[in-house]
């Protein structure tokens, strides 16, 4: 009998190469979300992984909000698109740019119509049937409800009580026309596994990542890098060099940097061990939302639910007397 073992991180790899190549065997037409973070960087090697040598049975889609670091730009076009020679999709919502709200004024509204509304509309243009995507259930409370197959209807919306049983790893992904799965090959993993891995298979990830003295203003608490003039700088800010590194990367008036020392990826590993606030505390978009990540994305299917209760409550109004339906309105509205 052998004593032949995977340690943990060969387990999540596993499973995340297993579930690549369940999703490609039963999609038509896959594609992998690319958001140039750390998780992207991991999800980007292991699909590598997963079908090598042969190249990719997919594309890469990164909804570009203009935004982005310059970095991120740079680790894009000059590694994913230059040295992997990768076919990346890059969408920008042409609407959201002319509504021209940027990040620093109304972050929500900003994120909803150039990450969004952007992917919704990325996804119906190309006509994708499966995303995968480098969400984790550790990160954030919306997240970790999570499927590994999230089912979305024909408006790309989430409704939790409509999503599948995944009992031995099973995975269920039969879909209509026009309906999505969202798959999360990473759901598994935690913030200190992916710098592990990261470390142990040398993935390169962009160097914000980790620490160096950068110019950065402190607003409201968070430490925010200015990556060019488009911010401007409130009354009473000024920027001042400080040792900071980035635990989340997204639109950079967005991205709240962490005063660190942790310069290589083992002293990074060394504070992952040692931290004890989400990665997302950066994250001025989670902080506006505070805790309804979920409730965003159940509020489609909850207006359809609330539809549908009036309509039966008008039918028993009709078969049961109009008291009833009154009484019955209270009950359901409260």
């Amino acid at each position: 009998m052998s004593d032949y073992s995977l340690t943990h991180l060969k387990q999540l790899e596993a499973e995340s190469i297993h579930i690549f190549r369940e999703v490609v065997s039963e999609f038509q037409k896959p594609v992998m979300l690319y958001s140039i973070g750390k998780d992207s960087a991991v999800l980007l090697h292991l699909a590598l992984k997963a079908f090598h040598p042969a190249k990719l049975p997919f594309p890469l889609l990164h909804v570009d909000t203009t935004y982005k670091f310059k970095e991120m730009i740079e680790h894009r076009e000059n590694y994913v698109r230059g040295k992997l020679g990768l076919d990346v999709l890059v969408h920008i919502n042409e609407e959201g740019l002319k509504a021209n709200i940027p990040p620093w004024e109304d972050s929500e509204r900003h994120t909803e119509l150039m990450k969004t509304d952007a992917l919704k509309a990325a996804l119906d243009k190309y006509q994708f049937d499966a995303a995968f995507g480098g969400a984790r259930r550790d990160e954030e409370k919306s997240r970790a409800k999570e499927r590994v197959f999230s089912f979305r209807d024909k408006s790309h919306r989430w409704d939790p009580k409509n999503q599948r049983p995944e009992l031995w790893n099973l995975f269920n992904g039969r879909v209509n026309k026009g309906e999505s799965i969202r798959v999360f090959p990473m759901s598994n993993w935690t913030e200190l596994d992916v710098w592990q891995y990261i470390h142990m298979e040398n993935i390169p990830i962009v160097p914000l990542y980790l620490s160096a003295p950068r110019q950065v203003v402190n607003r409201d608490g968070l430490l925010l890098m200015r990556d060019d003039d488009r911010m401007p700088l409130l009354p009473g800010e000024k920027e001042e060099t400080r040792m900071v590194r980035f635990r989340t990367l997204g639109c950079y008036p967005l991205s709240g940097a962490v005063e660190s020392e942790a310069a290589t990826l083992p002293e990074v590993i060394q504070e992952m061990l040692l931290t004890r606030t989400s990665e997302r505390q950066g994250r001025i978009i989670d902080q506006d939302e505070g805790g309804v990540g979920m409730q965003k994305k159940k509020n489609a299917a909850t207006s359809d639910r609330f539809a549908i209760g009036c309509w039966l409550l008008a039918a028993s109004g009709k078969l049961f007397g109009s008291g009833t339906f009154r009484a019955a309105s209270a009950s359901f509205s409260t």
